[in-house]
């Protein structure tokens, strides 16, 4: 993410908890940390959807990001994984 960091933004530790949920082999246009990110920024603040800030990806690209993780159980590991970190 080339904008502001936002309150809501993981912190370096907490990357590191979750970022080997993470398939590497294949490259994408935007990294999922910044995807987290941004999921992250709307559920904290309530934005709507299209209003997601400049600063992330396109709504409808992050929308799609948390509809795959949710729907495989992503976004649960995800969060488990930073629960029992404990960062």
């Amino acid at each position: 993410m080339t904008g502001k960091s936002y309150p809501t933004d993981l912190t370096d530790a907490q990357w590191q908890a979750i970022e080997p949920h993470f398939n590497r082999l294949r490259r994408y246009k935007w990294d999922k940390h910044t995807l987290v990110n941004a999921v992250l920024y709307l559920t904290k603040t309530g934005c709507q959807w299209r209003m997601l800030p400049n600063d992330f990806p396109p709504y409808p690209t992050v929308w799609s990001f948390y509809r795959r993780a949710n729907q495989s159980g992503l976004w649960d590991r995800i969060l488990l994984a930073l629960v029992q970190k404990n960062v």
